[in-house]
Order: structure tokens, then sequence, then C-alpha cells
């Protein structure tokens, strides 16, 4: 399909943006973006009949804009490295990005936030019974107002007054197995809603 010079820029141009816009993305997929963008502008061009300014400007209007798909690449590259490597630092990276572009991604943030931060808290608890064996804990304690409280203790301060330490010892294997437990059970719900986002994301 031959094109005028015209048009020929119009394309570069619009990939070129597209190109600046990919920061953050391996150089081997950028090209392979910008490459299968290209081929995708021209089979859109190419059904309309002839080649025109006009046509080009529909096609690339239709794709949107540079940054939007640019952001679309690059969420949807940071979710598909989550997937593969399960790691709750980059999990929490990418569900980051998804929640700047969705109120679905925010939910899954914050779901996947308090996951991890109560999984964190029961394993440092368990480690923190080791040296703080009196005043570590998950304790009991009437507040101020005569109820019975309930909190988790690293022990770097006194034991509550009246307060009791429900688990004891037993803190240790539970406060480990609830919290590993708990942390990959919110990467794998992350993961499956990382899963669903990406086969709903339609990218050209």
């Amino acid at each position: 399909m031959t094109m005028s010079g015209d048009v020929q820029q119009r394309v570069e141009t619009y990939l070129g943006r597209l190109q600046r816009r990919l920061r953050g993305v391996k150089d081997e997929q950028v090209r392979e973006i910008v490459e299968e963008l290209r081929s995708h502008i021209m089979d859109k061009v190419a059904a309309s009949g002839e080649v025109t300014p006009a046509g080009v400007d529909a096609a690339l209007a239709a794709l949107g804009s540079p940054e939007e798909l640019a952001s679309q690449y690059i969420t949807d590259n940071l979710l598909a490295r989550a997937e593969v490597s399960r790691s709750p630092v980059q999990i929490l990276k990418s569900l980051f990005r998804w929640a700047s572009l969705s109120v679905a991604g925010f939910f899954v943030l914050l779901g996947s936030i308090v996951g991890y931060f109560f999984g964190v808290v029961l394993m440092l608890v368990a480690v923190a019974k080791l040296f703080h064996p009196r005043t570590a804990g998950l304790w009991t304690y009437p507040d101020s107002t005569g109820d019975l409280a309930l909190s988790f203790r690293l022990g770097f301060v006194s034991a509550p007054v009246g307060g009791k330490d429900v688990l004891g010892w037993w803190i240790i294997p539970i406060g480990w197995l609830a919290g590993c437990g708990l942390v990959m059970l919110t990467t794998y719900i992350a993961i499956w809603f990382v899963r669903q986002y990406r086969k709903s994301l339609v990218l050209p």
C-alpha cells in the first residue's frame, strides 16, 4: 500500500508520541507494540478503500490519544508482570496503577492492602512473642467504657491493665500459619482480579 508523505507523517507522529509515553516497558516490547499498531492502522485505512489523510485521522481517532493508549499498555504490562512474579510488592505496584484508572482497581487495591496488612501483623506478633513473651500477643482488656477490647500487641509497651493474653505461646504457630495463609490468599485473589481485568482490556 502506497502512502503520501503527509499520511505517513501523521501515522509516524502518532506512533512517536505513543513510544515516548511507554516508559518502563522493555524496548523489545515497545517495538512490537509500535509495529503492531502501525499494521493495525494500515489495515483499518485499507478497509475503507483509498488511503487519505481523512481516513488515517479517523483510524487514529478510533484508537484514542497516544497518551491514553500508552497508559493502557503500561497498566497491562505491569499487571502481566505481577501475574507472573506473584510478588506482593509487584502486585501492589500494579494495583496502584490500575486504581488510578478505574473504581474497580481502587477496591481491589484497598482489599489487597488490608489483606497484606493483617497478614504481616500476624507474622510480626508471632516473631515479637519470642522477644517479648510477657507483653506481645493477642490481648483482651477492658476499655474506657468497660467493654471488652481486642488487640494485637508487639510487646514494646507494658501489658494493658486488667488484660489477658488470649493465645499465649500459641500465637507463634497460629500467627505464622494465619499470617502466611492470609498473604497467600490475598495474592491469589488479587491475581484472579488482575486476570479478569486483563481479559476485559481490549488493546489494538
